[in-house]
């Protein structure tokens, strides 16, 4: 449903809210926006033209050079290529520097003649094709003749105004005309509603001296309604009616098939306009269609008929399918001069049966189907006859030909305010309660503590006690309702913190390239306490089934190199895994095992290997200490962690890290050592292990979102001659310490430690990262900062290189 702010203004006072601040509230109370959109947005500098002279182009003969009047001293020369553009018309035109939702209009020259703008047709100010008028579907729009030189078009064409979007769900059938959004936004804002005027003079004569009526069929149609109006002239409808219709989403055709149309998005009750003279025979008659009955429709398609089908007749033959469309043989047209307005009520069920069996659907069909307000039938048709009268100089004849056997009995709903509350979970006041509902326009009174509620007939949604819940909840806020728990004697399931943790690590290592191993517990004496983070008496079973498994392991690596090792022998070029079990360490109080939960990997061979791109990559220390890294990252442990320079019997001496945790060593980092690559058949290979319930239970920093820079960062590159020993980590502290709160990052970039520097020296090079989230850093203060940096560096004995 395309709601127009413009129109729904007529009968809502909106309050001089914003459009977006409307839908806002709109979707909170239960109906969703789906979208809001500005007619007019990006359009500018657009004028009403006269055009004053008319000839063909020299050099092409689709194109006319016209001489545009704009209330100006002199005409303006602008070349059209509309087939319909004449002397006399006054036109919309984007003069050199308009803005069109298509871009910006320039001066041109077209073959050699100059054009100062372009004449406009309503699909280049953003309107579809579908939705304009079939006189202008092919050139430009025309203006009415009163249409003032050097106005506004935009104000003109009424398209200063804002369309919201509903997305309806079947339910709300109410909602998809403009009364029925004006009821709902008038509960929303406490605002009455303003009904349209349905006075007019009627004729001496009377419509049913016109007219006859029967229906044959008054379950299928218990109410039908008509209407005549004489002396019509058929005519293009005013630009006001022709722009409400497009806002909503309705193509213009003439005055009368527009009122028809107007009526069903202001009231949601489809309407059909007969020729009176091609009816033929003074008579309508609703019946059940023949089997095999024919009839064109307006869409020019013959249709086959069943008994199932409700049709209206002249009494001889079918005029229109009742409730889906119009017959071509009864069609309004220019000549037409007397009009039949039919206003009736059809069974939803069958005119969806009808509408499937003839695969034919229209804007009528789909409000029958849902359901239609009663009491609308007759207030439309006067509503119809009133404007007609209007728009079309009509007369209108008195009374109406009418049937009526329908039932418009409201629904009576009778709940109490305990029970609102107990679905609720919430204390709303019995006042409160109905005045929501006379903000809804529900009849209600209160009695007994009860509340006794007659909804209107445009609801046909209100039938039991929980849609009266639904009702008072939405439009009391949704927002007002308390979260609450359940009352309940049972405790949820759901794992410990640890638990969750330890399954954040085991999907970020496979998520980093590693597969799961599973281990024997048991080793051989020889390799129990071989690479261990800390050494405890060993645990031996009295009675072991081989050397090999007699003792409870103190370290997971040695078992997965020998993983690693099985592999490689089997043709594996790259072999990632990772493993989460117990090591043991000593005994407990109680004599029993002390189990420690660890985490280990190993990795060796082509780490990334994309034979296309030529990228070629082999495992190598930074590759697993970048893993290391992201699993502390993800697990907010980032800042807490450091690692130093170890020595570990049977690991490289070079190539070796502890892995510190608030300053505590939790596990290490390494290349195994030559000779042990050597013995279990490896290249390059490296192994982790680290402490992981000293992991998982430390404290870890609160999730915080960082936003994206807007300001600009200065960086600074150092390069320190130091000696040999000095780590390279230890700069960096220093240089954190000292460069205060805008140094934001440090990174090592550059290691030389060639011929050209002095004997036991090395060069470390860094870059420094200021910046200062709120502002532009100025050189002055990076300067200081960096000054700051240089002096401790000094004091630690590090050359500027």
């Amino acid at each position: 449903m395309l709601v127009s702010l413009k129109w729904l203004e007529q009968y809502v006072d909106l309050q001089g809210l914003e459009p977006a601040v409307l839908a806002e509230k709109i979707t909170r109370s239960g109906i969703e926006v789906d979208g809001v959109a500005n007619l007019a947005e990006g359009m500018k500098k657009l004028m009403v033209g006269e055009v004053k002279e008319k000839v063909k182009h020299p050099e092409a003969d689709k194109l006319n050079i016209c001489q545009v009047d704009f209330g100006e001293e002199e005409l303006s020369q602008i070349v059209c290529g509309a087939p319909n553009v004449a002397v006399g018309q006054k036109v919309i035109v984007a003069r050199p520097g308009a803005h069109l939702p298509g871009g910006k209009i320039k001066k041109a020259k077209l073959r050699g003649e100059v054009s100062n703008g372009m004449i406009c047709s309503l699909q280049e100010l953003g309107i579809e094709g579908k939705l304009v008028p079939k006189a202008y579907s092919e050139g430009i729009f025309v203006l009415p003749a009163e249409t003032p030189v050097g106005a506004d078009p935009l104000e003109v064409l009424g398209l200063y105004d804002t369309v919201l979007e509903l997305g309806l769900t079947p339910n709300r059938s109410d909602a998809m005309s403009m009364l029925g959004v004006a009821y709902e936004v008038g509960a929303i804002l406490s605002e009455d509603v303003k009904l349209p005027e349905l006075d007019y003079t009627e004729s001496t004569e009377k419509a049913s001296d016109y007219l006859k009526l029967r229906v044959d069929a008054p379950v299928e149609n218990p109410m039908y309604v008509a209407k005549v109006v004489k002396n019509v002239k058929v005519a293009e409808s005013p630009l006001w009616l022709q722009q409400r219709l497009m806002a909503a989403g309705v193509r213009p055709h003439n005055n009368v098939v527009d009122v028809t149309n107007y009526i069903l998005m202001e009231y949601g009750q489809p309407l059909h306009a007969f020729d009176y003279d091609r009816l033929g025979t003074g008579e309508i008659v609703v019946r059940l269609a023949n089997e095999g009955e024919k009839i064109t429709t307006l869409d020019d398609k013959e249709r086959t008929l069943n008994a199932n089908n409700l049709v209206i007749t002249n009494g001889k033959e079918p005029v229109a399918v009742a409730g889906v469309m119009g017959g071509l043989n009864s069609e309004v047209h220019d000549g037409t001069t007397t009009v039949v307005i039919e206003s009736a009520y059809f069974e939803g069920l069958s005119v969806r049966y009808t509408s499937k069996d003839l695969g034919l659907r229209s804007d009528a069909s789909a409000r029958f189907e849902k359901g239609l307000d009663p009491n609308r039938v007759i207030p439309a048709a006067e509503r119809a006859a009133k404007l007609l009268a209007e728009l079309a100089g009509g007369e209108v004849l008195a009374g109406s030909v009418m049937f009526d056997e329908l039932d418009k009995t409201p629904s009576k709903v009778i709940v109490s305010p305990d029970f609102i509350n107990a679905r609720l979970g919430m204390k709303i006041s019995l006042d409160d309660m109905e005045s929501i509902l006379k903000r809804l326009k529900f009849d209600v009174e209160t009695a007994n503590g009860m509340l006794y509620v007659d909804a209107p007939t445009r609801r046909q949604d209100i039938k039991i006690e929980e849609d009266i819940v639904e009702e008072i909840a939405r439009i009391y806020g949704y927002d007002e309702i308390p979260t609450t728990l359940p009352v309940s004697e049972t405790t949820p399931g759901g794992l410990t913190p640890y638990q969750a943790k330890r399954r954040i690590v085991r999907a970020y290592l496979e998520g980093a390239g590693l597969h799961q191993a599973i281990t024997y517990s048991l080793t051989s004496d020889a390799l129990s306490q071989k690479f261990a983070l800390e050494t405890a008496p060993v645990t031996k079973l009295l009675m072991p089934m081989s050397e090999e498994r007699s003792t409870l392991r103190q370290s997971l690596i040695p078992h997965l190199v020998e993983a690693a090792s099985y592999n490689v022998a089997r043709q594996a070029d790259v072999v990632a895994l990772y493993e989460v079990d117990s090591v043991f360490l000593g005994l407990t109080e109680e004599n029993l095992p002390h189990e420690e939960e660890h985490v280990a990997a190993v990795i060796t061979g082509k780490w990334l290997d994309h034979a296309w791109q030529g990228e070629h990559k082999q495992v190598d220390f930074f590759v697993l200490k970048g893993i290391v890294e992201g699993l502390f990252d993800r697990l907010g442990l980032a800042d807490a962690v450091t690692f130093e320079r170890a020595t570990v019997d049977g690991l490289h001496p070079g190539r070796t890290a502890n892995v510190l945790l608030n300053g505590n060593r939790i596990g290490l980092i390494a290349q195994l050592h030559p000779t042990e690559q050597k013995a279990n058949g490896l290249k390059e290979t490296y192994v982790m292990e680290m402490n992981l319930a000293a992991i998982l239970e430390a404290s870890t920093e609160a999730l915080v979102y960082v936003p994206v820079p807007r300001f600009p960062t200065m960086s600074r590159d150092i390069a320190l001659v130091v000696d040999r020993s000095v780590a390279a980590a230890d700069l960096e502290t220093i240089i954190r310490q000292a460069g205060g709160t805008l140094l934001k990052d440090v990174r090592v970039f550059d290691l030389y430690e060639g011929d050209k520097m002095e004997e036991g020296k090395k060069s470390v090079a860094f870059s420094l990262q200021y910046f200062e989230p709120e502002r532009t850093l100025t050189d002055e203060e990076v300067v200081a900062a960096h000054n700051e940096v240089l002096k401790a560096l000094a004091e630690a004995n590090a050359q500027i290189r």
